[in-house]
């Protein structure tokens, strides 16, 4: 909540405290800071390349809405660079239905060509039905749209596929990655996420990692975007859920704790000095890019003919 005891250095009225700095933000001086970060994070790693075709993964919520929002702004004048929206419909009941909503509002206000598509679609299947057959809901809908969102964006001419991570998803999925001891994850991480390039992927690029979700949050909101701000349904229970409760009690206690678990992950790989090199394979079965001989969609496709409910 807005504090009009508090002042911004600016000396407008304070929205935010940022613990880390034991600074005060007004609406105005945080946007510039987020717009400012968005930049830094973009050119430093070398996120957008000339003639690039941008292809944003919209959810409706409030950190899609904001990545869009700052692509928009920052790039609207680049004419060389092409910018669209995609947004793929889990069928999540009305919680999706309000989301696709604000997008397709959002869309509207910035002049920005939105594509939709769907699991029921492309895969014959939707979220609900899949909780109805499986605890690990979650699991699945992560696998089916990162499947969908690489299948469409190539389609749809993509370059780039920009994703929404900010600063708290970056921190997280290190710390989820060294508790399961997964190392080929690991090192997908990262303003450019994987190690391996191929003609039917097509590169990822997380100009938000360095943002509090927060702070975006309040971006959004002072910024007048429209986004969906209701949580899914069916992230109640999961191990990202336990992970973010530990990392934001570490935060409370110790301010840039989030901030550092980012920095320690990104010098670990500067120091490995990992190699982004090697080629995928392609599915047997839909022809879609993978390390193995049958795609992780494919194979959790496969797996729902054959369960009943775990």
């Amino acid at each position: 909540m807005r504090d009009l005891t508090k002042k911004c250095a600016c000396g407008r009225p304070a929205i935010l405290l940022r613990r880390y700095e034991g600074r005060y933000y007004c609406d105005h001086c945080l946007s510039k800071q987020i717009e400012k970060s968005f930049k830094k994070t973009t050119g430093k790693n070398h996120l957008i390349k000339k003639n690039d075709k941008i292809c944003i993964a919209l959810s409706g919520g409030k950190d899609s809405s904001s990545l869009l929002y700052l692509f928009w702004k920052v790039f609207r004048q680049r004419r060389d660079l092409k910018i669209f929206a995609l947004i793929i419909d889990e069928g999540i009941g009305n919680y999706r239905k309000e989301c696709i909503k604000e997008a397709e509002k959002l869309c509207k206000k910035l002049g920005i060509k939105l594509y939709k598509t769907s699991f029921k679609k492309e895969l014959g299947i939707t979220i609900d039905k899949v909780a109805k057959k499986t605890s690990k809901t979650c699991t699945y809908c992560g696998v089916f749209k990162r499947y969908l969102l690489n299948k469409k964006a190539r389609e749809l001419g993509a370059t780039k596929l920009a994703v929404a991570h900010n600063l708290d998803d970056e921190a997280q999925a290190i710390i989820m990655n060294v508790i399961r001891c997964d190392l080929k994850r690991f090192e997908r991480l990262g303003p450019i996420p994987g190690v391996i390039r191929d003609k039917k992927f097509v590169p990822r690029i997380k100009p938000l990692r360095q943002i509090h979700e927060k702070e975006l949050y309040l971006y959004a909101a002072t910024n007048s975007l429209p986004f969906c701000s209701k949580e899914c349904p069916y992230s109640h229970d999961n191990v990202r859920r336990d992970v973010r409760k530990l990392i934001n009690d570490l935060e409370e206690k110790y301010p840039g704790t989030k901030i550092q678990i980012v920095k320690f992950y990104d010098a670990i790989i500067k120091k490995l000095a990992i190699q982004k090199k090697g080629k995928l394979g392609h599915c047997k079965k839909c022809g879609e890019p993978t390390n193995q001989e049958i795609c992780k969609a494919c194979e959790l496709l496969e797996r729902l003919k054959n369960t009943k409910k775990d």
